[in-house]
């Protein structure tokens, strides 16, 4: 793990209360669930432990186990819950923390072993619960190094702001993280530039809603190498892309403002990428949602996107079975990605979340019935996908290195996010001296509804 100071003052230890081990080898096990925001908590978390000298391993074979959970749907909490009862079940001690850290009196009652209870991103208590079980001697601190990653090497998550003001009525996430609390401008630059003397070739920018940064701040001025800049999410992008790294955006709502960025990637500064949660298309459904934009002004900025940026790739997530919808309303949503031609399209059936609004409304809808839904929406999504990568072929791409093949190499284009996009399957005989992280240069020959397929060409060689 690399490491990077989050703080050089650490928290007053008064109040833990934990026993000690009697024996212990100062090692930490963290168990990470959730999304890619839970994920850089874990980072952070890792981080702090290491600056104070402990070693962290992945997974939950330590005596002492920080679990990072997640409480966003049924199934990723009971994914929670389960972990926690694996590992208490081997007598280990478990710190708790995450999205469920907020419900601390279920889980005190479902396990009264349970000492350390957190919420999300609060580092602090999950600190002193480590020290309480493992007691040592604080570390000597360097600032200014690169923070602790649980990713690749050369890529990198960077968490923008904590929390959203959105109500969405399928949603506890604000019950959970709060509202919107967006991160110092200076802050995030110099973070970025860390990562990237770290070795980080990929930032991923990540927030609930990264179009709303810099909004609780009024977005005021800051001064940043002796230049005023205003706080928003366009300044964030020319600072952070003009670092030279690959800059992708995650969750971005379609609103007016982000026009503004759709000219930083077509001149190169933002990776030509949008992921855009548009969760359906019915207007029905979208009010009933209570989300923020409409299916038709959707469409009508993607055109214009499209104009600016003919390259844009667009992805976003849809949600079946709603209560109350209708065959009607996913017919709407089926008319909605024709038009679109996104590249790329999550679906995911209606999950009733303890606490959201949306368990009260009426007309709740079958199981079988979402899945059937759902498989309409991939089947034409898959031949959508199909047809968007499909322009690809003939083309030479640049590509980032992921991984090795028998063949040849596993990497990205700029088009695909890691893990949940497509990939690009590099026929090579001369790749031995290629790692992960490098750039190449890749004639595509196939595609198909998922990846590409090429020639290694050269690989690209950067001068710092």
């Amino acid at each position: 793990m690399k490491c990077e100071i989050v703080s050089a003052e650490y928290p007053d230890r008064a109040g833990v209360t934990g026993e000690p081990l009697e024996e212990h080898n100062e090692k930490v096990g963290l168990v990470s669930l959730g999304c890619p925001k839970a994920l850089v908590d874990s980072e952070h978390i890792a981080t702090r432990l290491l600056d104070l000298g402990y070693e962290v391993e992945e997974g939950d074979e330590s005596e002492v186990v920080v679990i990072n959970t997640c409480g966003f749907i049924d199934a990723a909490k009971e994914e929670s819950l389960s972990t926690i009862a694996s590992v208490l079940s081997q007598g280990k001690k478990v710190v708790v923390t995450g999205c469920m850290g907020s419900a601390q009196h279920e889980l005190r009652t479902a396990f009264p072993a349970l000492e350390f209870i957190s919420g999300p991103a609060d580092l602090d208590p999950v600190v002193n619960a480590v020290q309480s079980y493992l007691p040592n001697q604080e570390a000597a601190i360097l600032p200014g190094e690169a923070r602790a990653r649980l990713t690749a090497d050369h890529f990198a998550y960077l968490k923008i702001s904590e929390g959203c003001n959105h109500k969405c009525s399928f949603c506890i996430i604000p019950n959970m993280r709060g509202k919107l609390r967006s991160r110092a401008l200076p802050d995030i630059i110099e973070e970025a530039r860390r990562l990237i003397d770290d070795g980080v070739k990929e930032i991923a920018l990540i927030a609930q809603d990264l179009s709303a940064y810099g909004l609780d701040r009024r977005y005021e001025s800051v001064s940043i190498a002796g230049q005023s800049y205003r706080s928003d999410i366009q300044n964030l992008c020319e600072l952070v892309g003009g670092l030279g790294a690959w800059l992708r955006l995650h969750y971005v709502y379609p609103y007016p403002h982000v026009d503004h960025l759709i000219p930083l990637m077509r001149d190169g500064l933002v990776l030509p990428y949008l992921d855009v949660p548009l969760q359906h298309a019915s207007p029905r459904i979208l009010k009933a949602m209570r989300r923020p934009a409409a299916a038709e002004k959707a469409l009508e900025r993607i055109r214009a996107w499209r104009e600016v940026c003919p390259d844009l790739a667009i992805r976003s997530t849809f949600i079946v079975g709603f209560p109350g919808e209708t065959d009607e309303d996913v017919g709407l949503l089926l008319d909605f990605l024709e038009e679109a031609q996104l590249d790329r399209a999550g679906c995911f059936t209606y999950s009733a979340v303890e606490g959201a609004r949306a368990n009260a409304l009426a007309g709740h809808v079958d199981e079988q019935d979402k899945l059937d839904r759902q498989e309409r929406v991939y089947e034409l999504q898959s031949e959508i996908s199909l047809q968007r990568l499909r322009r690809h072929v003939g083309k030479r791409l640049r590509v980032l290195v992921d991984g090795r093949t028998s063949d040849g190499l596993l990497g990205r284009s700029m088009y695909d996010a890691p893990d949940i996009d497509g990939l690009v399957y590099i026929r090579s005989t001369e790749a031995q001296n290629l790692v992960e992280g490098d750039f190449v240069w890749v004639d595509i020959t196939e595609s198909d509804d998922h990846d590409l397929y090429g020639d290694l060409v050269a690989q690209e060689i950067q001068l710092r």
